[in-house]
């Protein structure tokens, strides 16, 4: 989940939304600069941070009994392994795309965990087959991941609140092109990418939040039942080059 501390509780969005909306974003790139399999790759954004706890016990909670954001557990092999299952039975480029986020993520941890450590070390070979068996190149697997955190990126900031004030300029990130992306939120609230990316000199994207009222919980299904009784706010963004 990607929680957010509100003056009512808590903004809380899943992070499969936060993978749909991604996706949206994708779509709006310019069709000329576009990845190879184009289809597989979008489908890897939506999956990409699936294969999340089930909903038992207190796997959503802080210690506190707070919702926890996802950035407060450091990692989950479990998710992980899951995450990569899941975008296999796909297929093997959309799990080459999961399995190089994975090591996005968890590479900067290794040596913390012998079960992480192993992992880590069956994603590299994993991409190595992988690769092999659809005769790609690494740069064109490079490009396609590169496009693919661009997005994560993105929309991660978006839903975490990120846009700077002021009209300051963010960096995104990389793009496929190598080229560094930032965005900036102008006075009017209107938000722009420069250089501009996408195919349309305007355009809105849309997430849904939910509002949270109740601050501790005592279980995950505690929580769970609270979100489904749960305002929902449809979050938007206007786009303008």
């Amino acid at each position: 989940m990607i929680v957010t501390s509100k003056d009512y509780g808590w903004e809380i969005i899943h992070q499969q939304a936060h993978g749909l909306l991604a996706v949206k974003i994708a779509a709006q790139w310019n069709p000329t600069r576009r990845t190879k399999r184009w289809i597989e790759t979008l489908v890897a954004l939506t999956e990409h941070d699936d294969g999340q706890e089930p909903w038992k016990g207190k796997n959503h909670l802080t210690e506190a009994g707070a919702p926890m954001d996802f950035r407060i557990e450091e990692y989950s092999v479990a998710q992980a392994k899951r995450m990569v299952e899941i975008a296999l039975e796909k297929s093997r480029w959309n799990a080459l795309m999961v399995s190089k986020h994975a090591s996005f993520l968890y590479e900067p941890m290794r040596t913390q965990n012998p079960e992480l450590d192993r992992f880590l070390d069956e994603q590299q070979q994993n991409q190595k087959v992988w690769m092999k068996q659809l005769g790609v190149a690494q740069k064109e697997v490079d490009e396609a991941y590169a496009f693919v955190q661009w997005c994560d990126a993105l929309s991660l900031i978006l839903c975490q609140g990120k846009l700077p004030e002021n009209e300051r300029r963010l960096e995104i990130s990389p793009g496929p092109d190598g080229i560094s992306y930032y965005i900036i939120q102008r006075a009017d609230q209107t938000v722009s990418v420069d250089p501009w990316p996408f195919e349309k000199p305007a355009f809105s994207l849309q997430i849904e939040a939910y509002q949270v009222h109740q601050l501790r919980f005592r279980s995950d299904s505690e929580l769970y039942e609270c979100l489904q009784q749960s305002p929902i706010e449809e979050k938007e963004w206007a786009f303008k080059k």
